[in-house]
């Protein structure tokens, strides 16, 4: 999730545990959608949307506090 913001996700995950909760979160559901995709899990499409849903949402949570703290660093 934004690798082009790699250094910046390790500072934040060592300072925010709320960022790395939500950072590990998104993680855990991104395998788990590999996981039903390549069908190791079974899970109905609803279902599946669902995850993709929640997601998404907590990278734009993740890509908002990333950019507070980039322009944090910048002033």
């Amino acid at each position: 999730m934004l690798h082009e913001y790699r250094d910046i996700i390790s500072d934040i995950k060592v300072s925010n545990a709320h960022f790395s909760k939500i950072f590990e979160k998104h993680n855990d559901l991104d395998q788990q959608i590999t996981d039903v995709e390549e069908g190791r899990e079974h899970m109905d499409k609803l279902a599946l949307e669902g995850l993709k849903k929640e997601k998404l949402k907590l990278k734009d949570q993740a890509y908002s506090m990333i950019m507070a703290y980039k322009k944090e660093q910048e002033a």
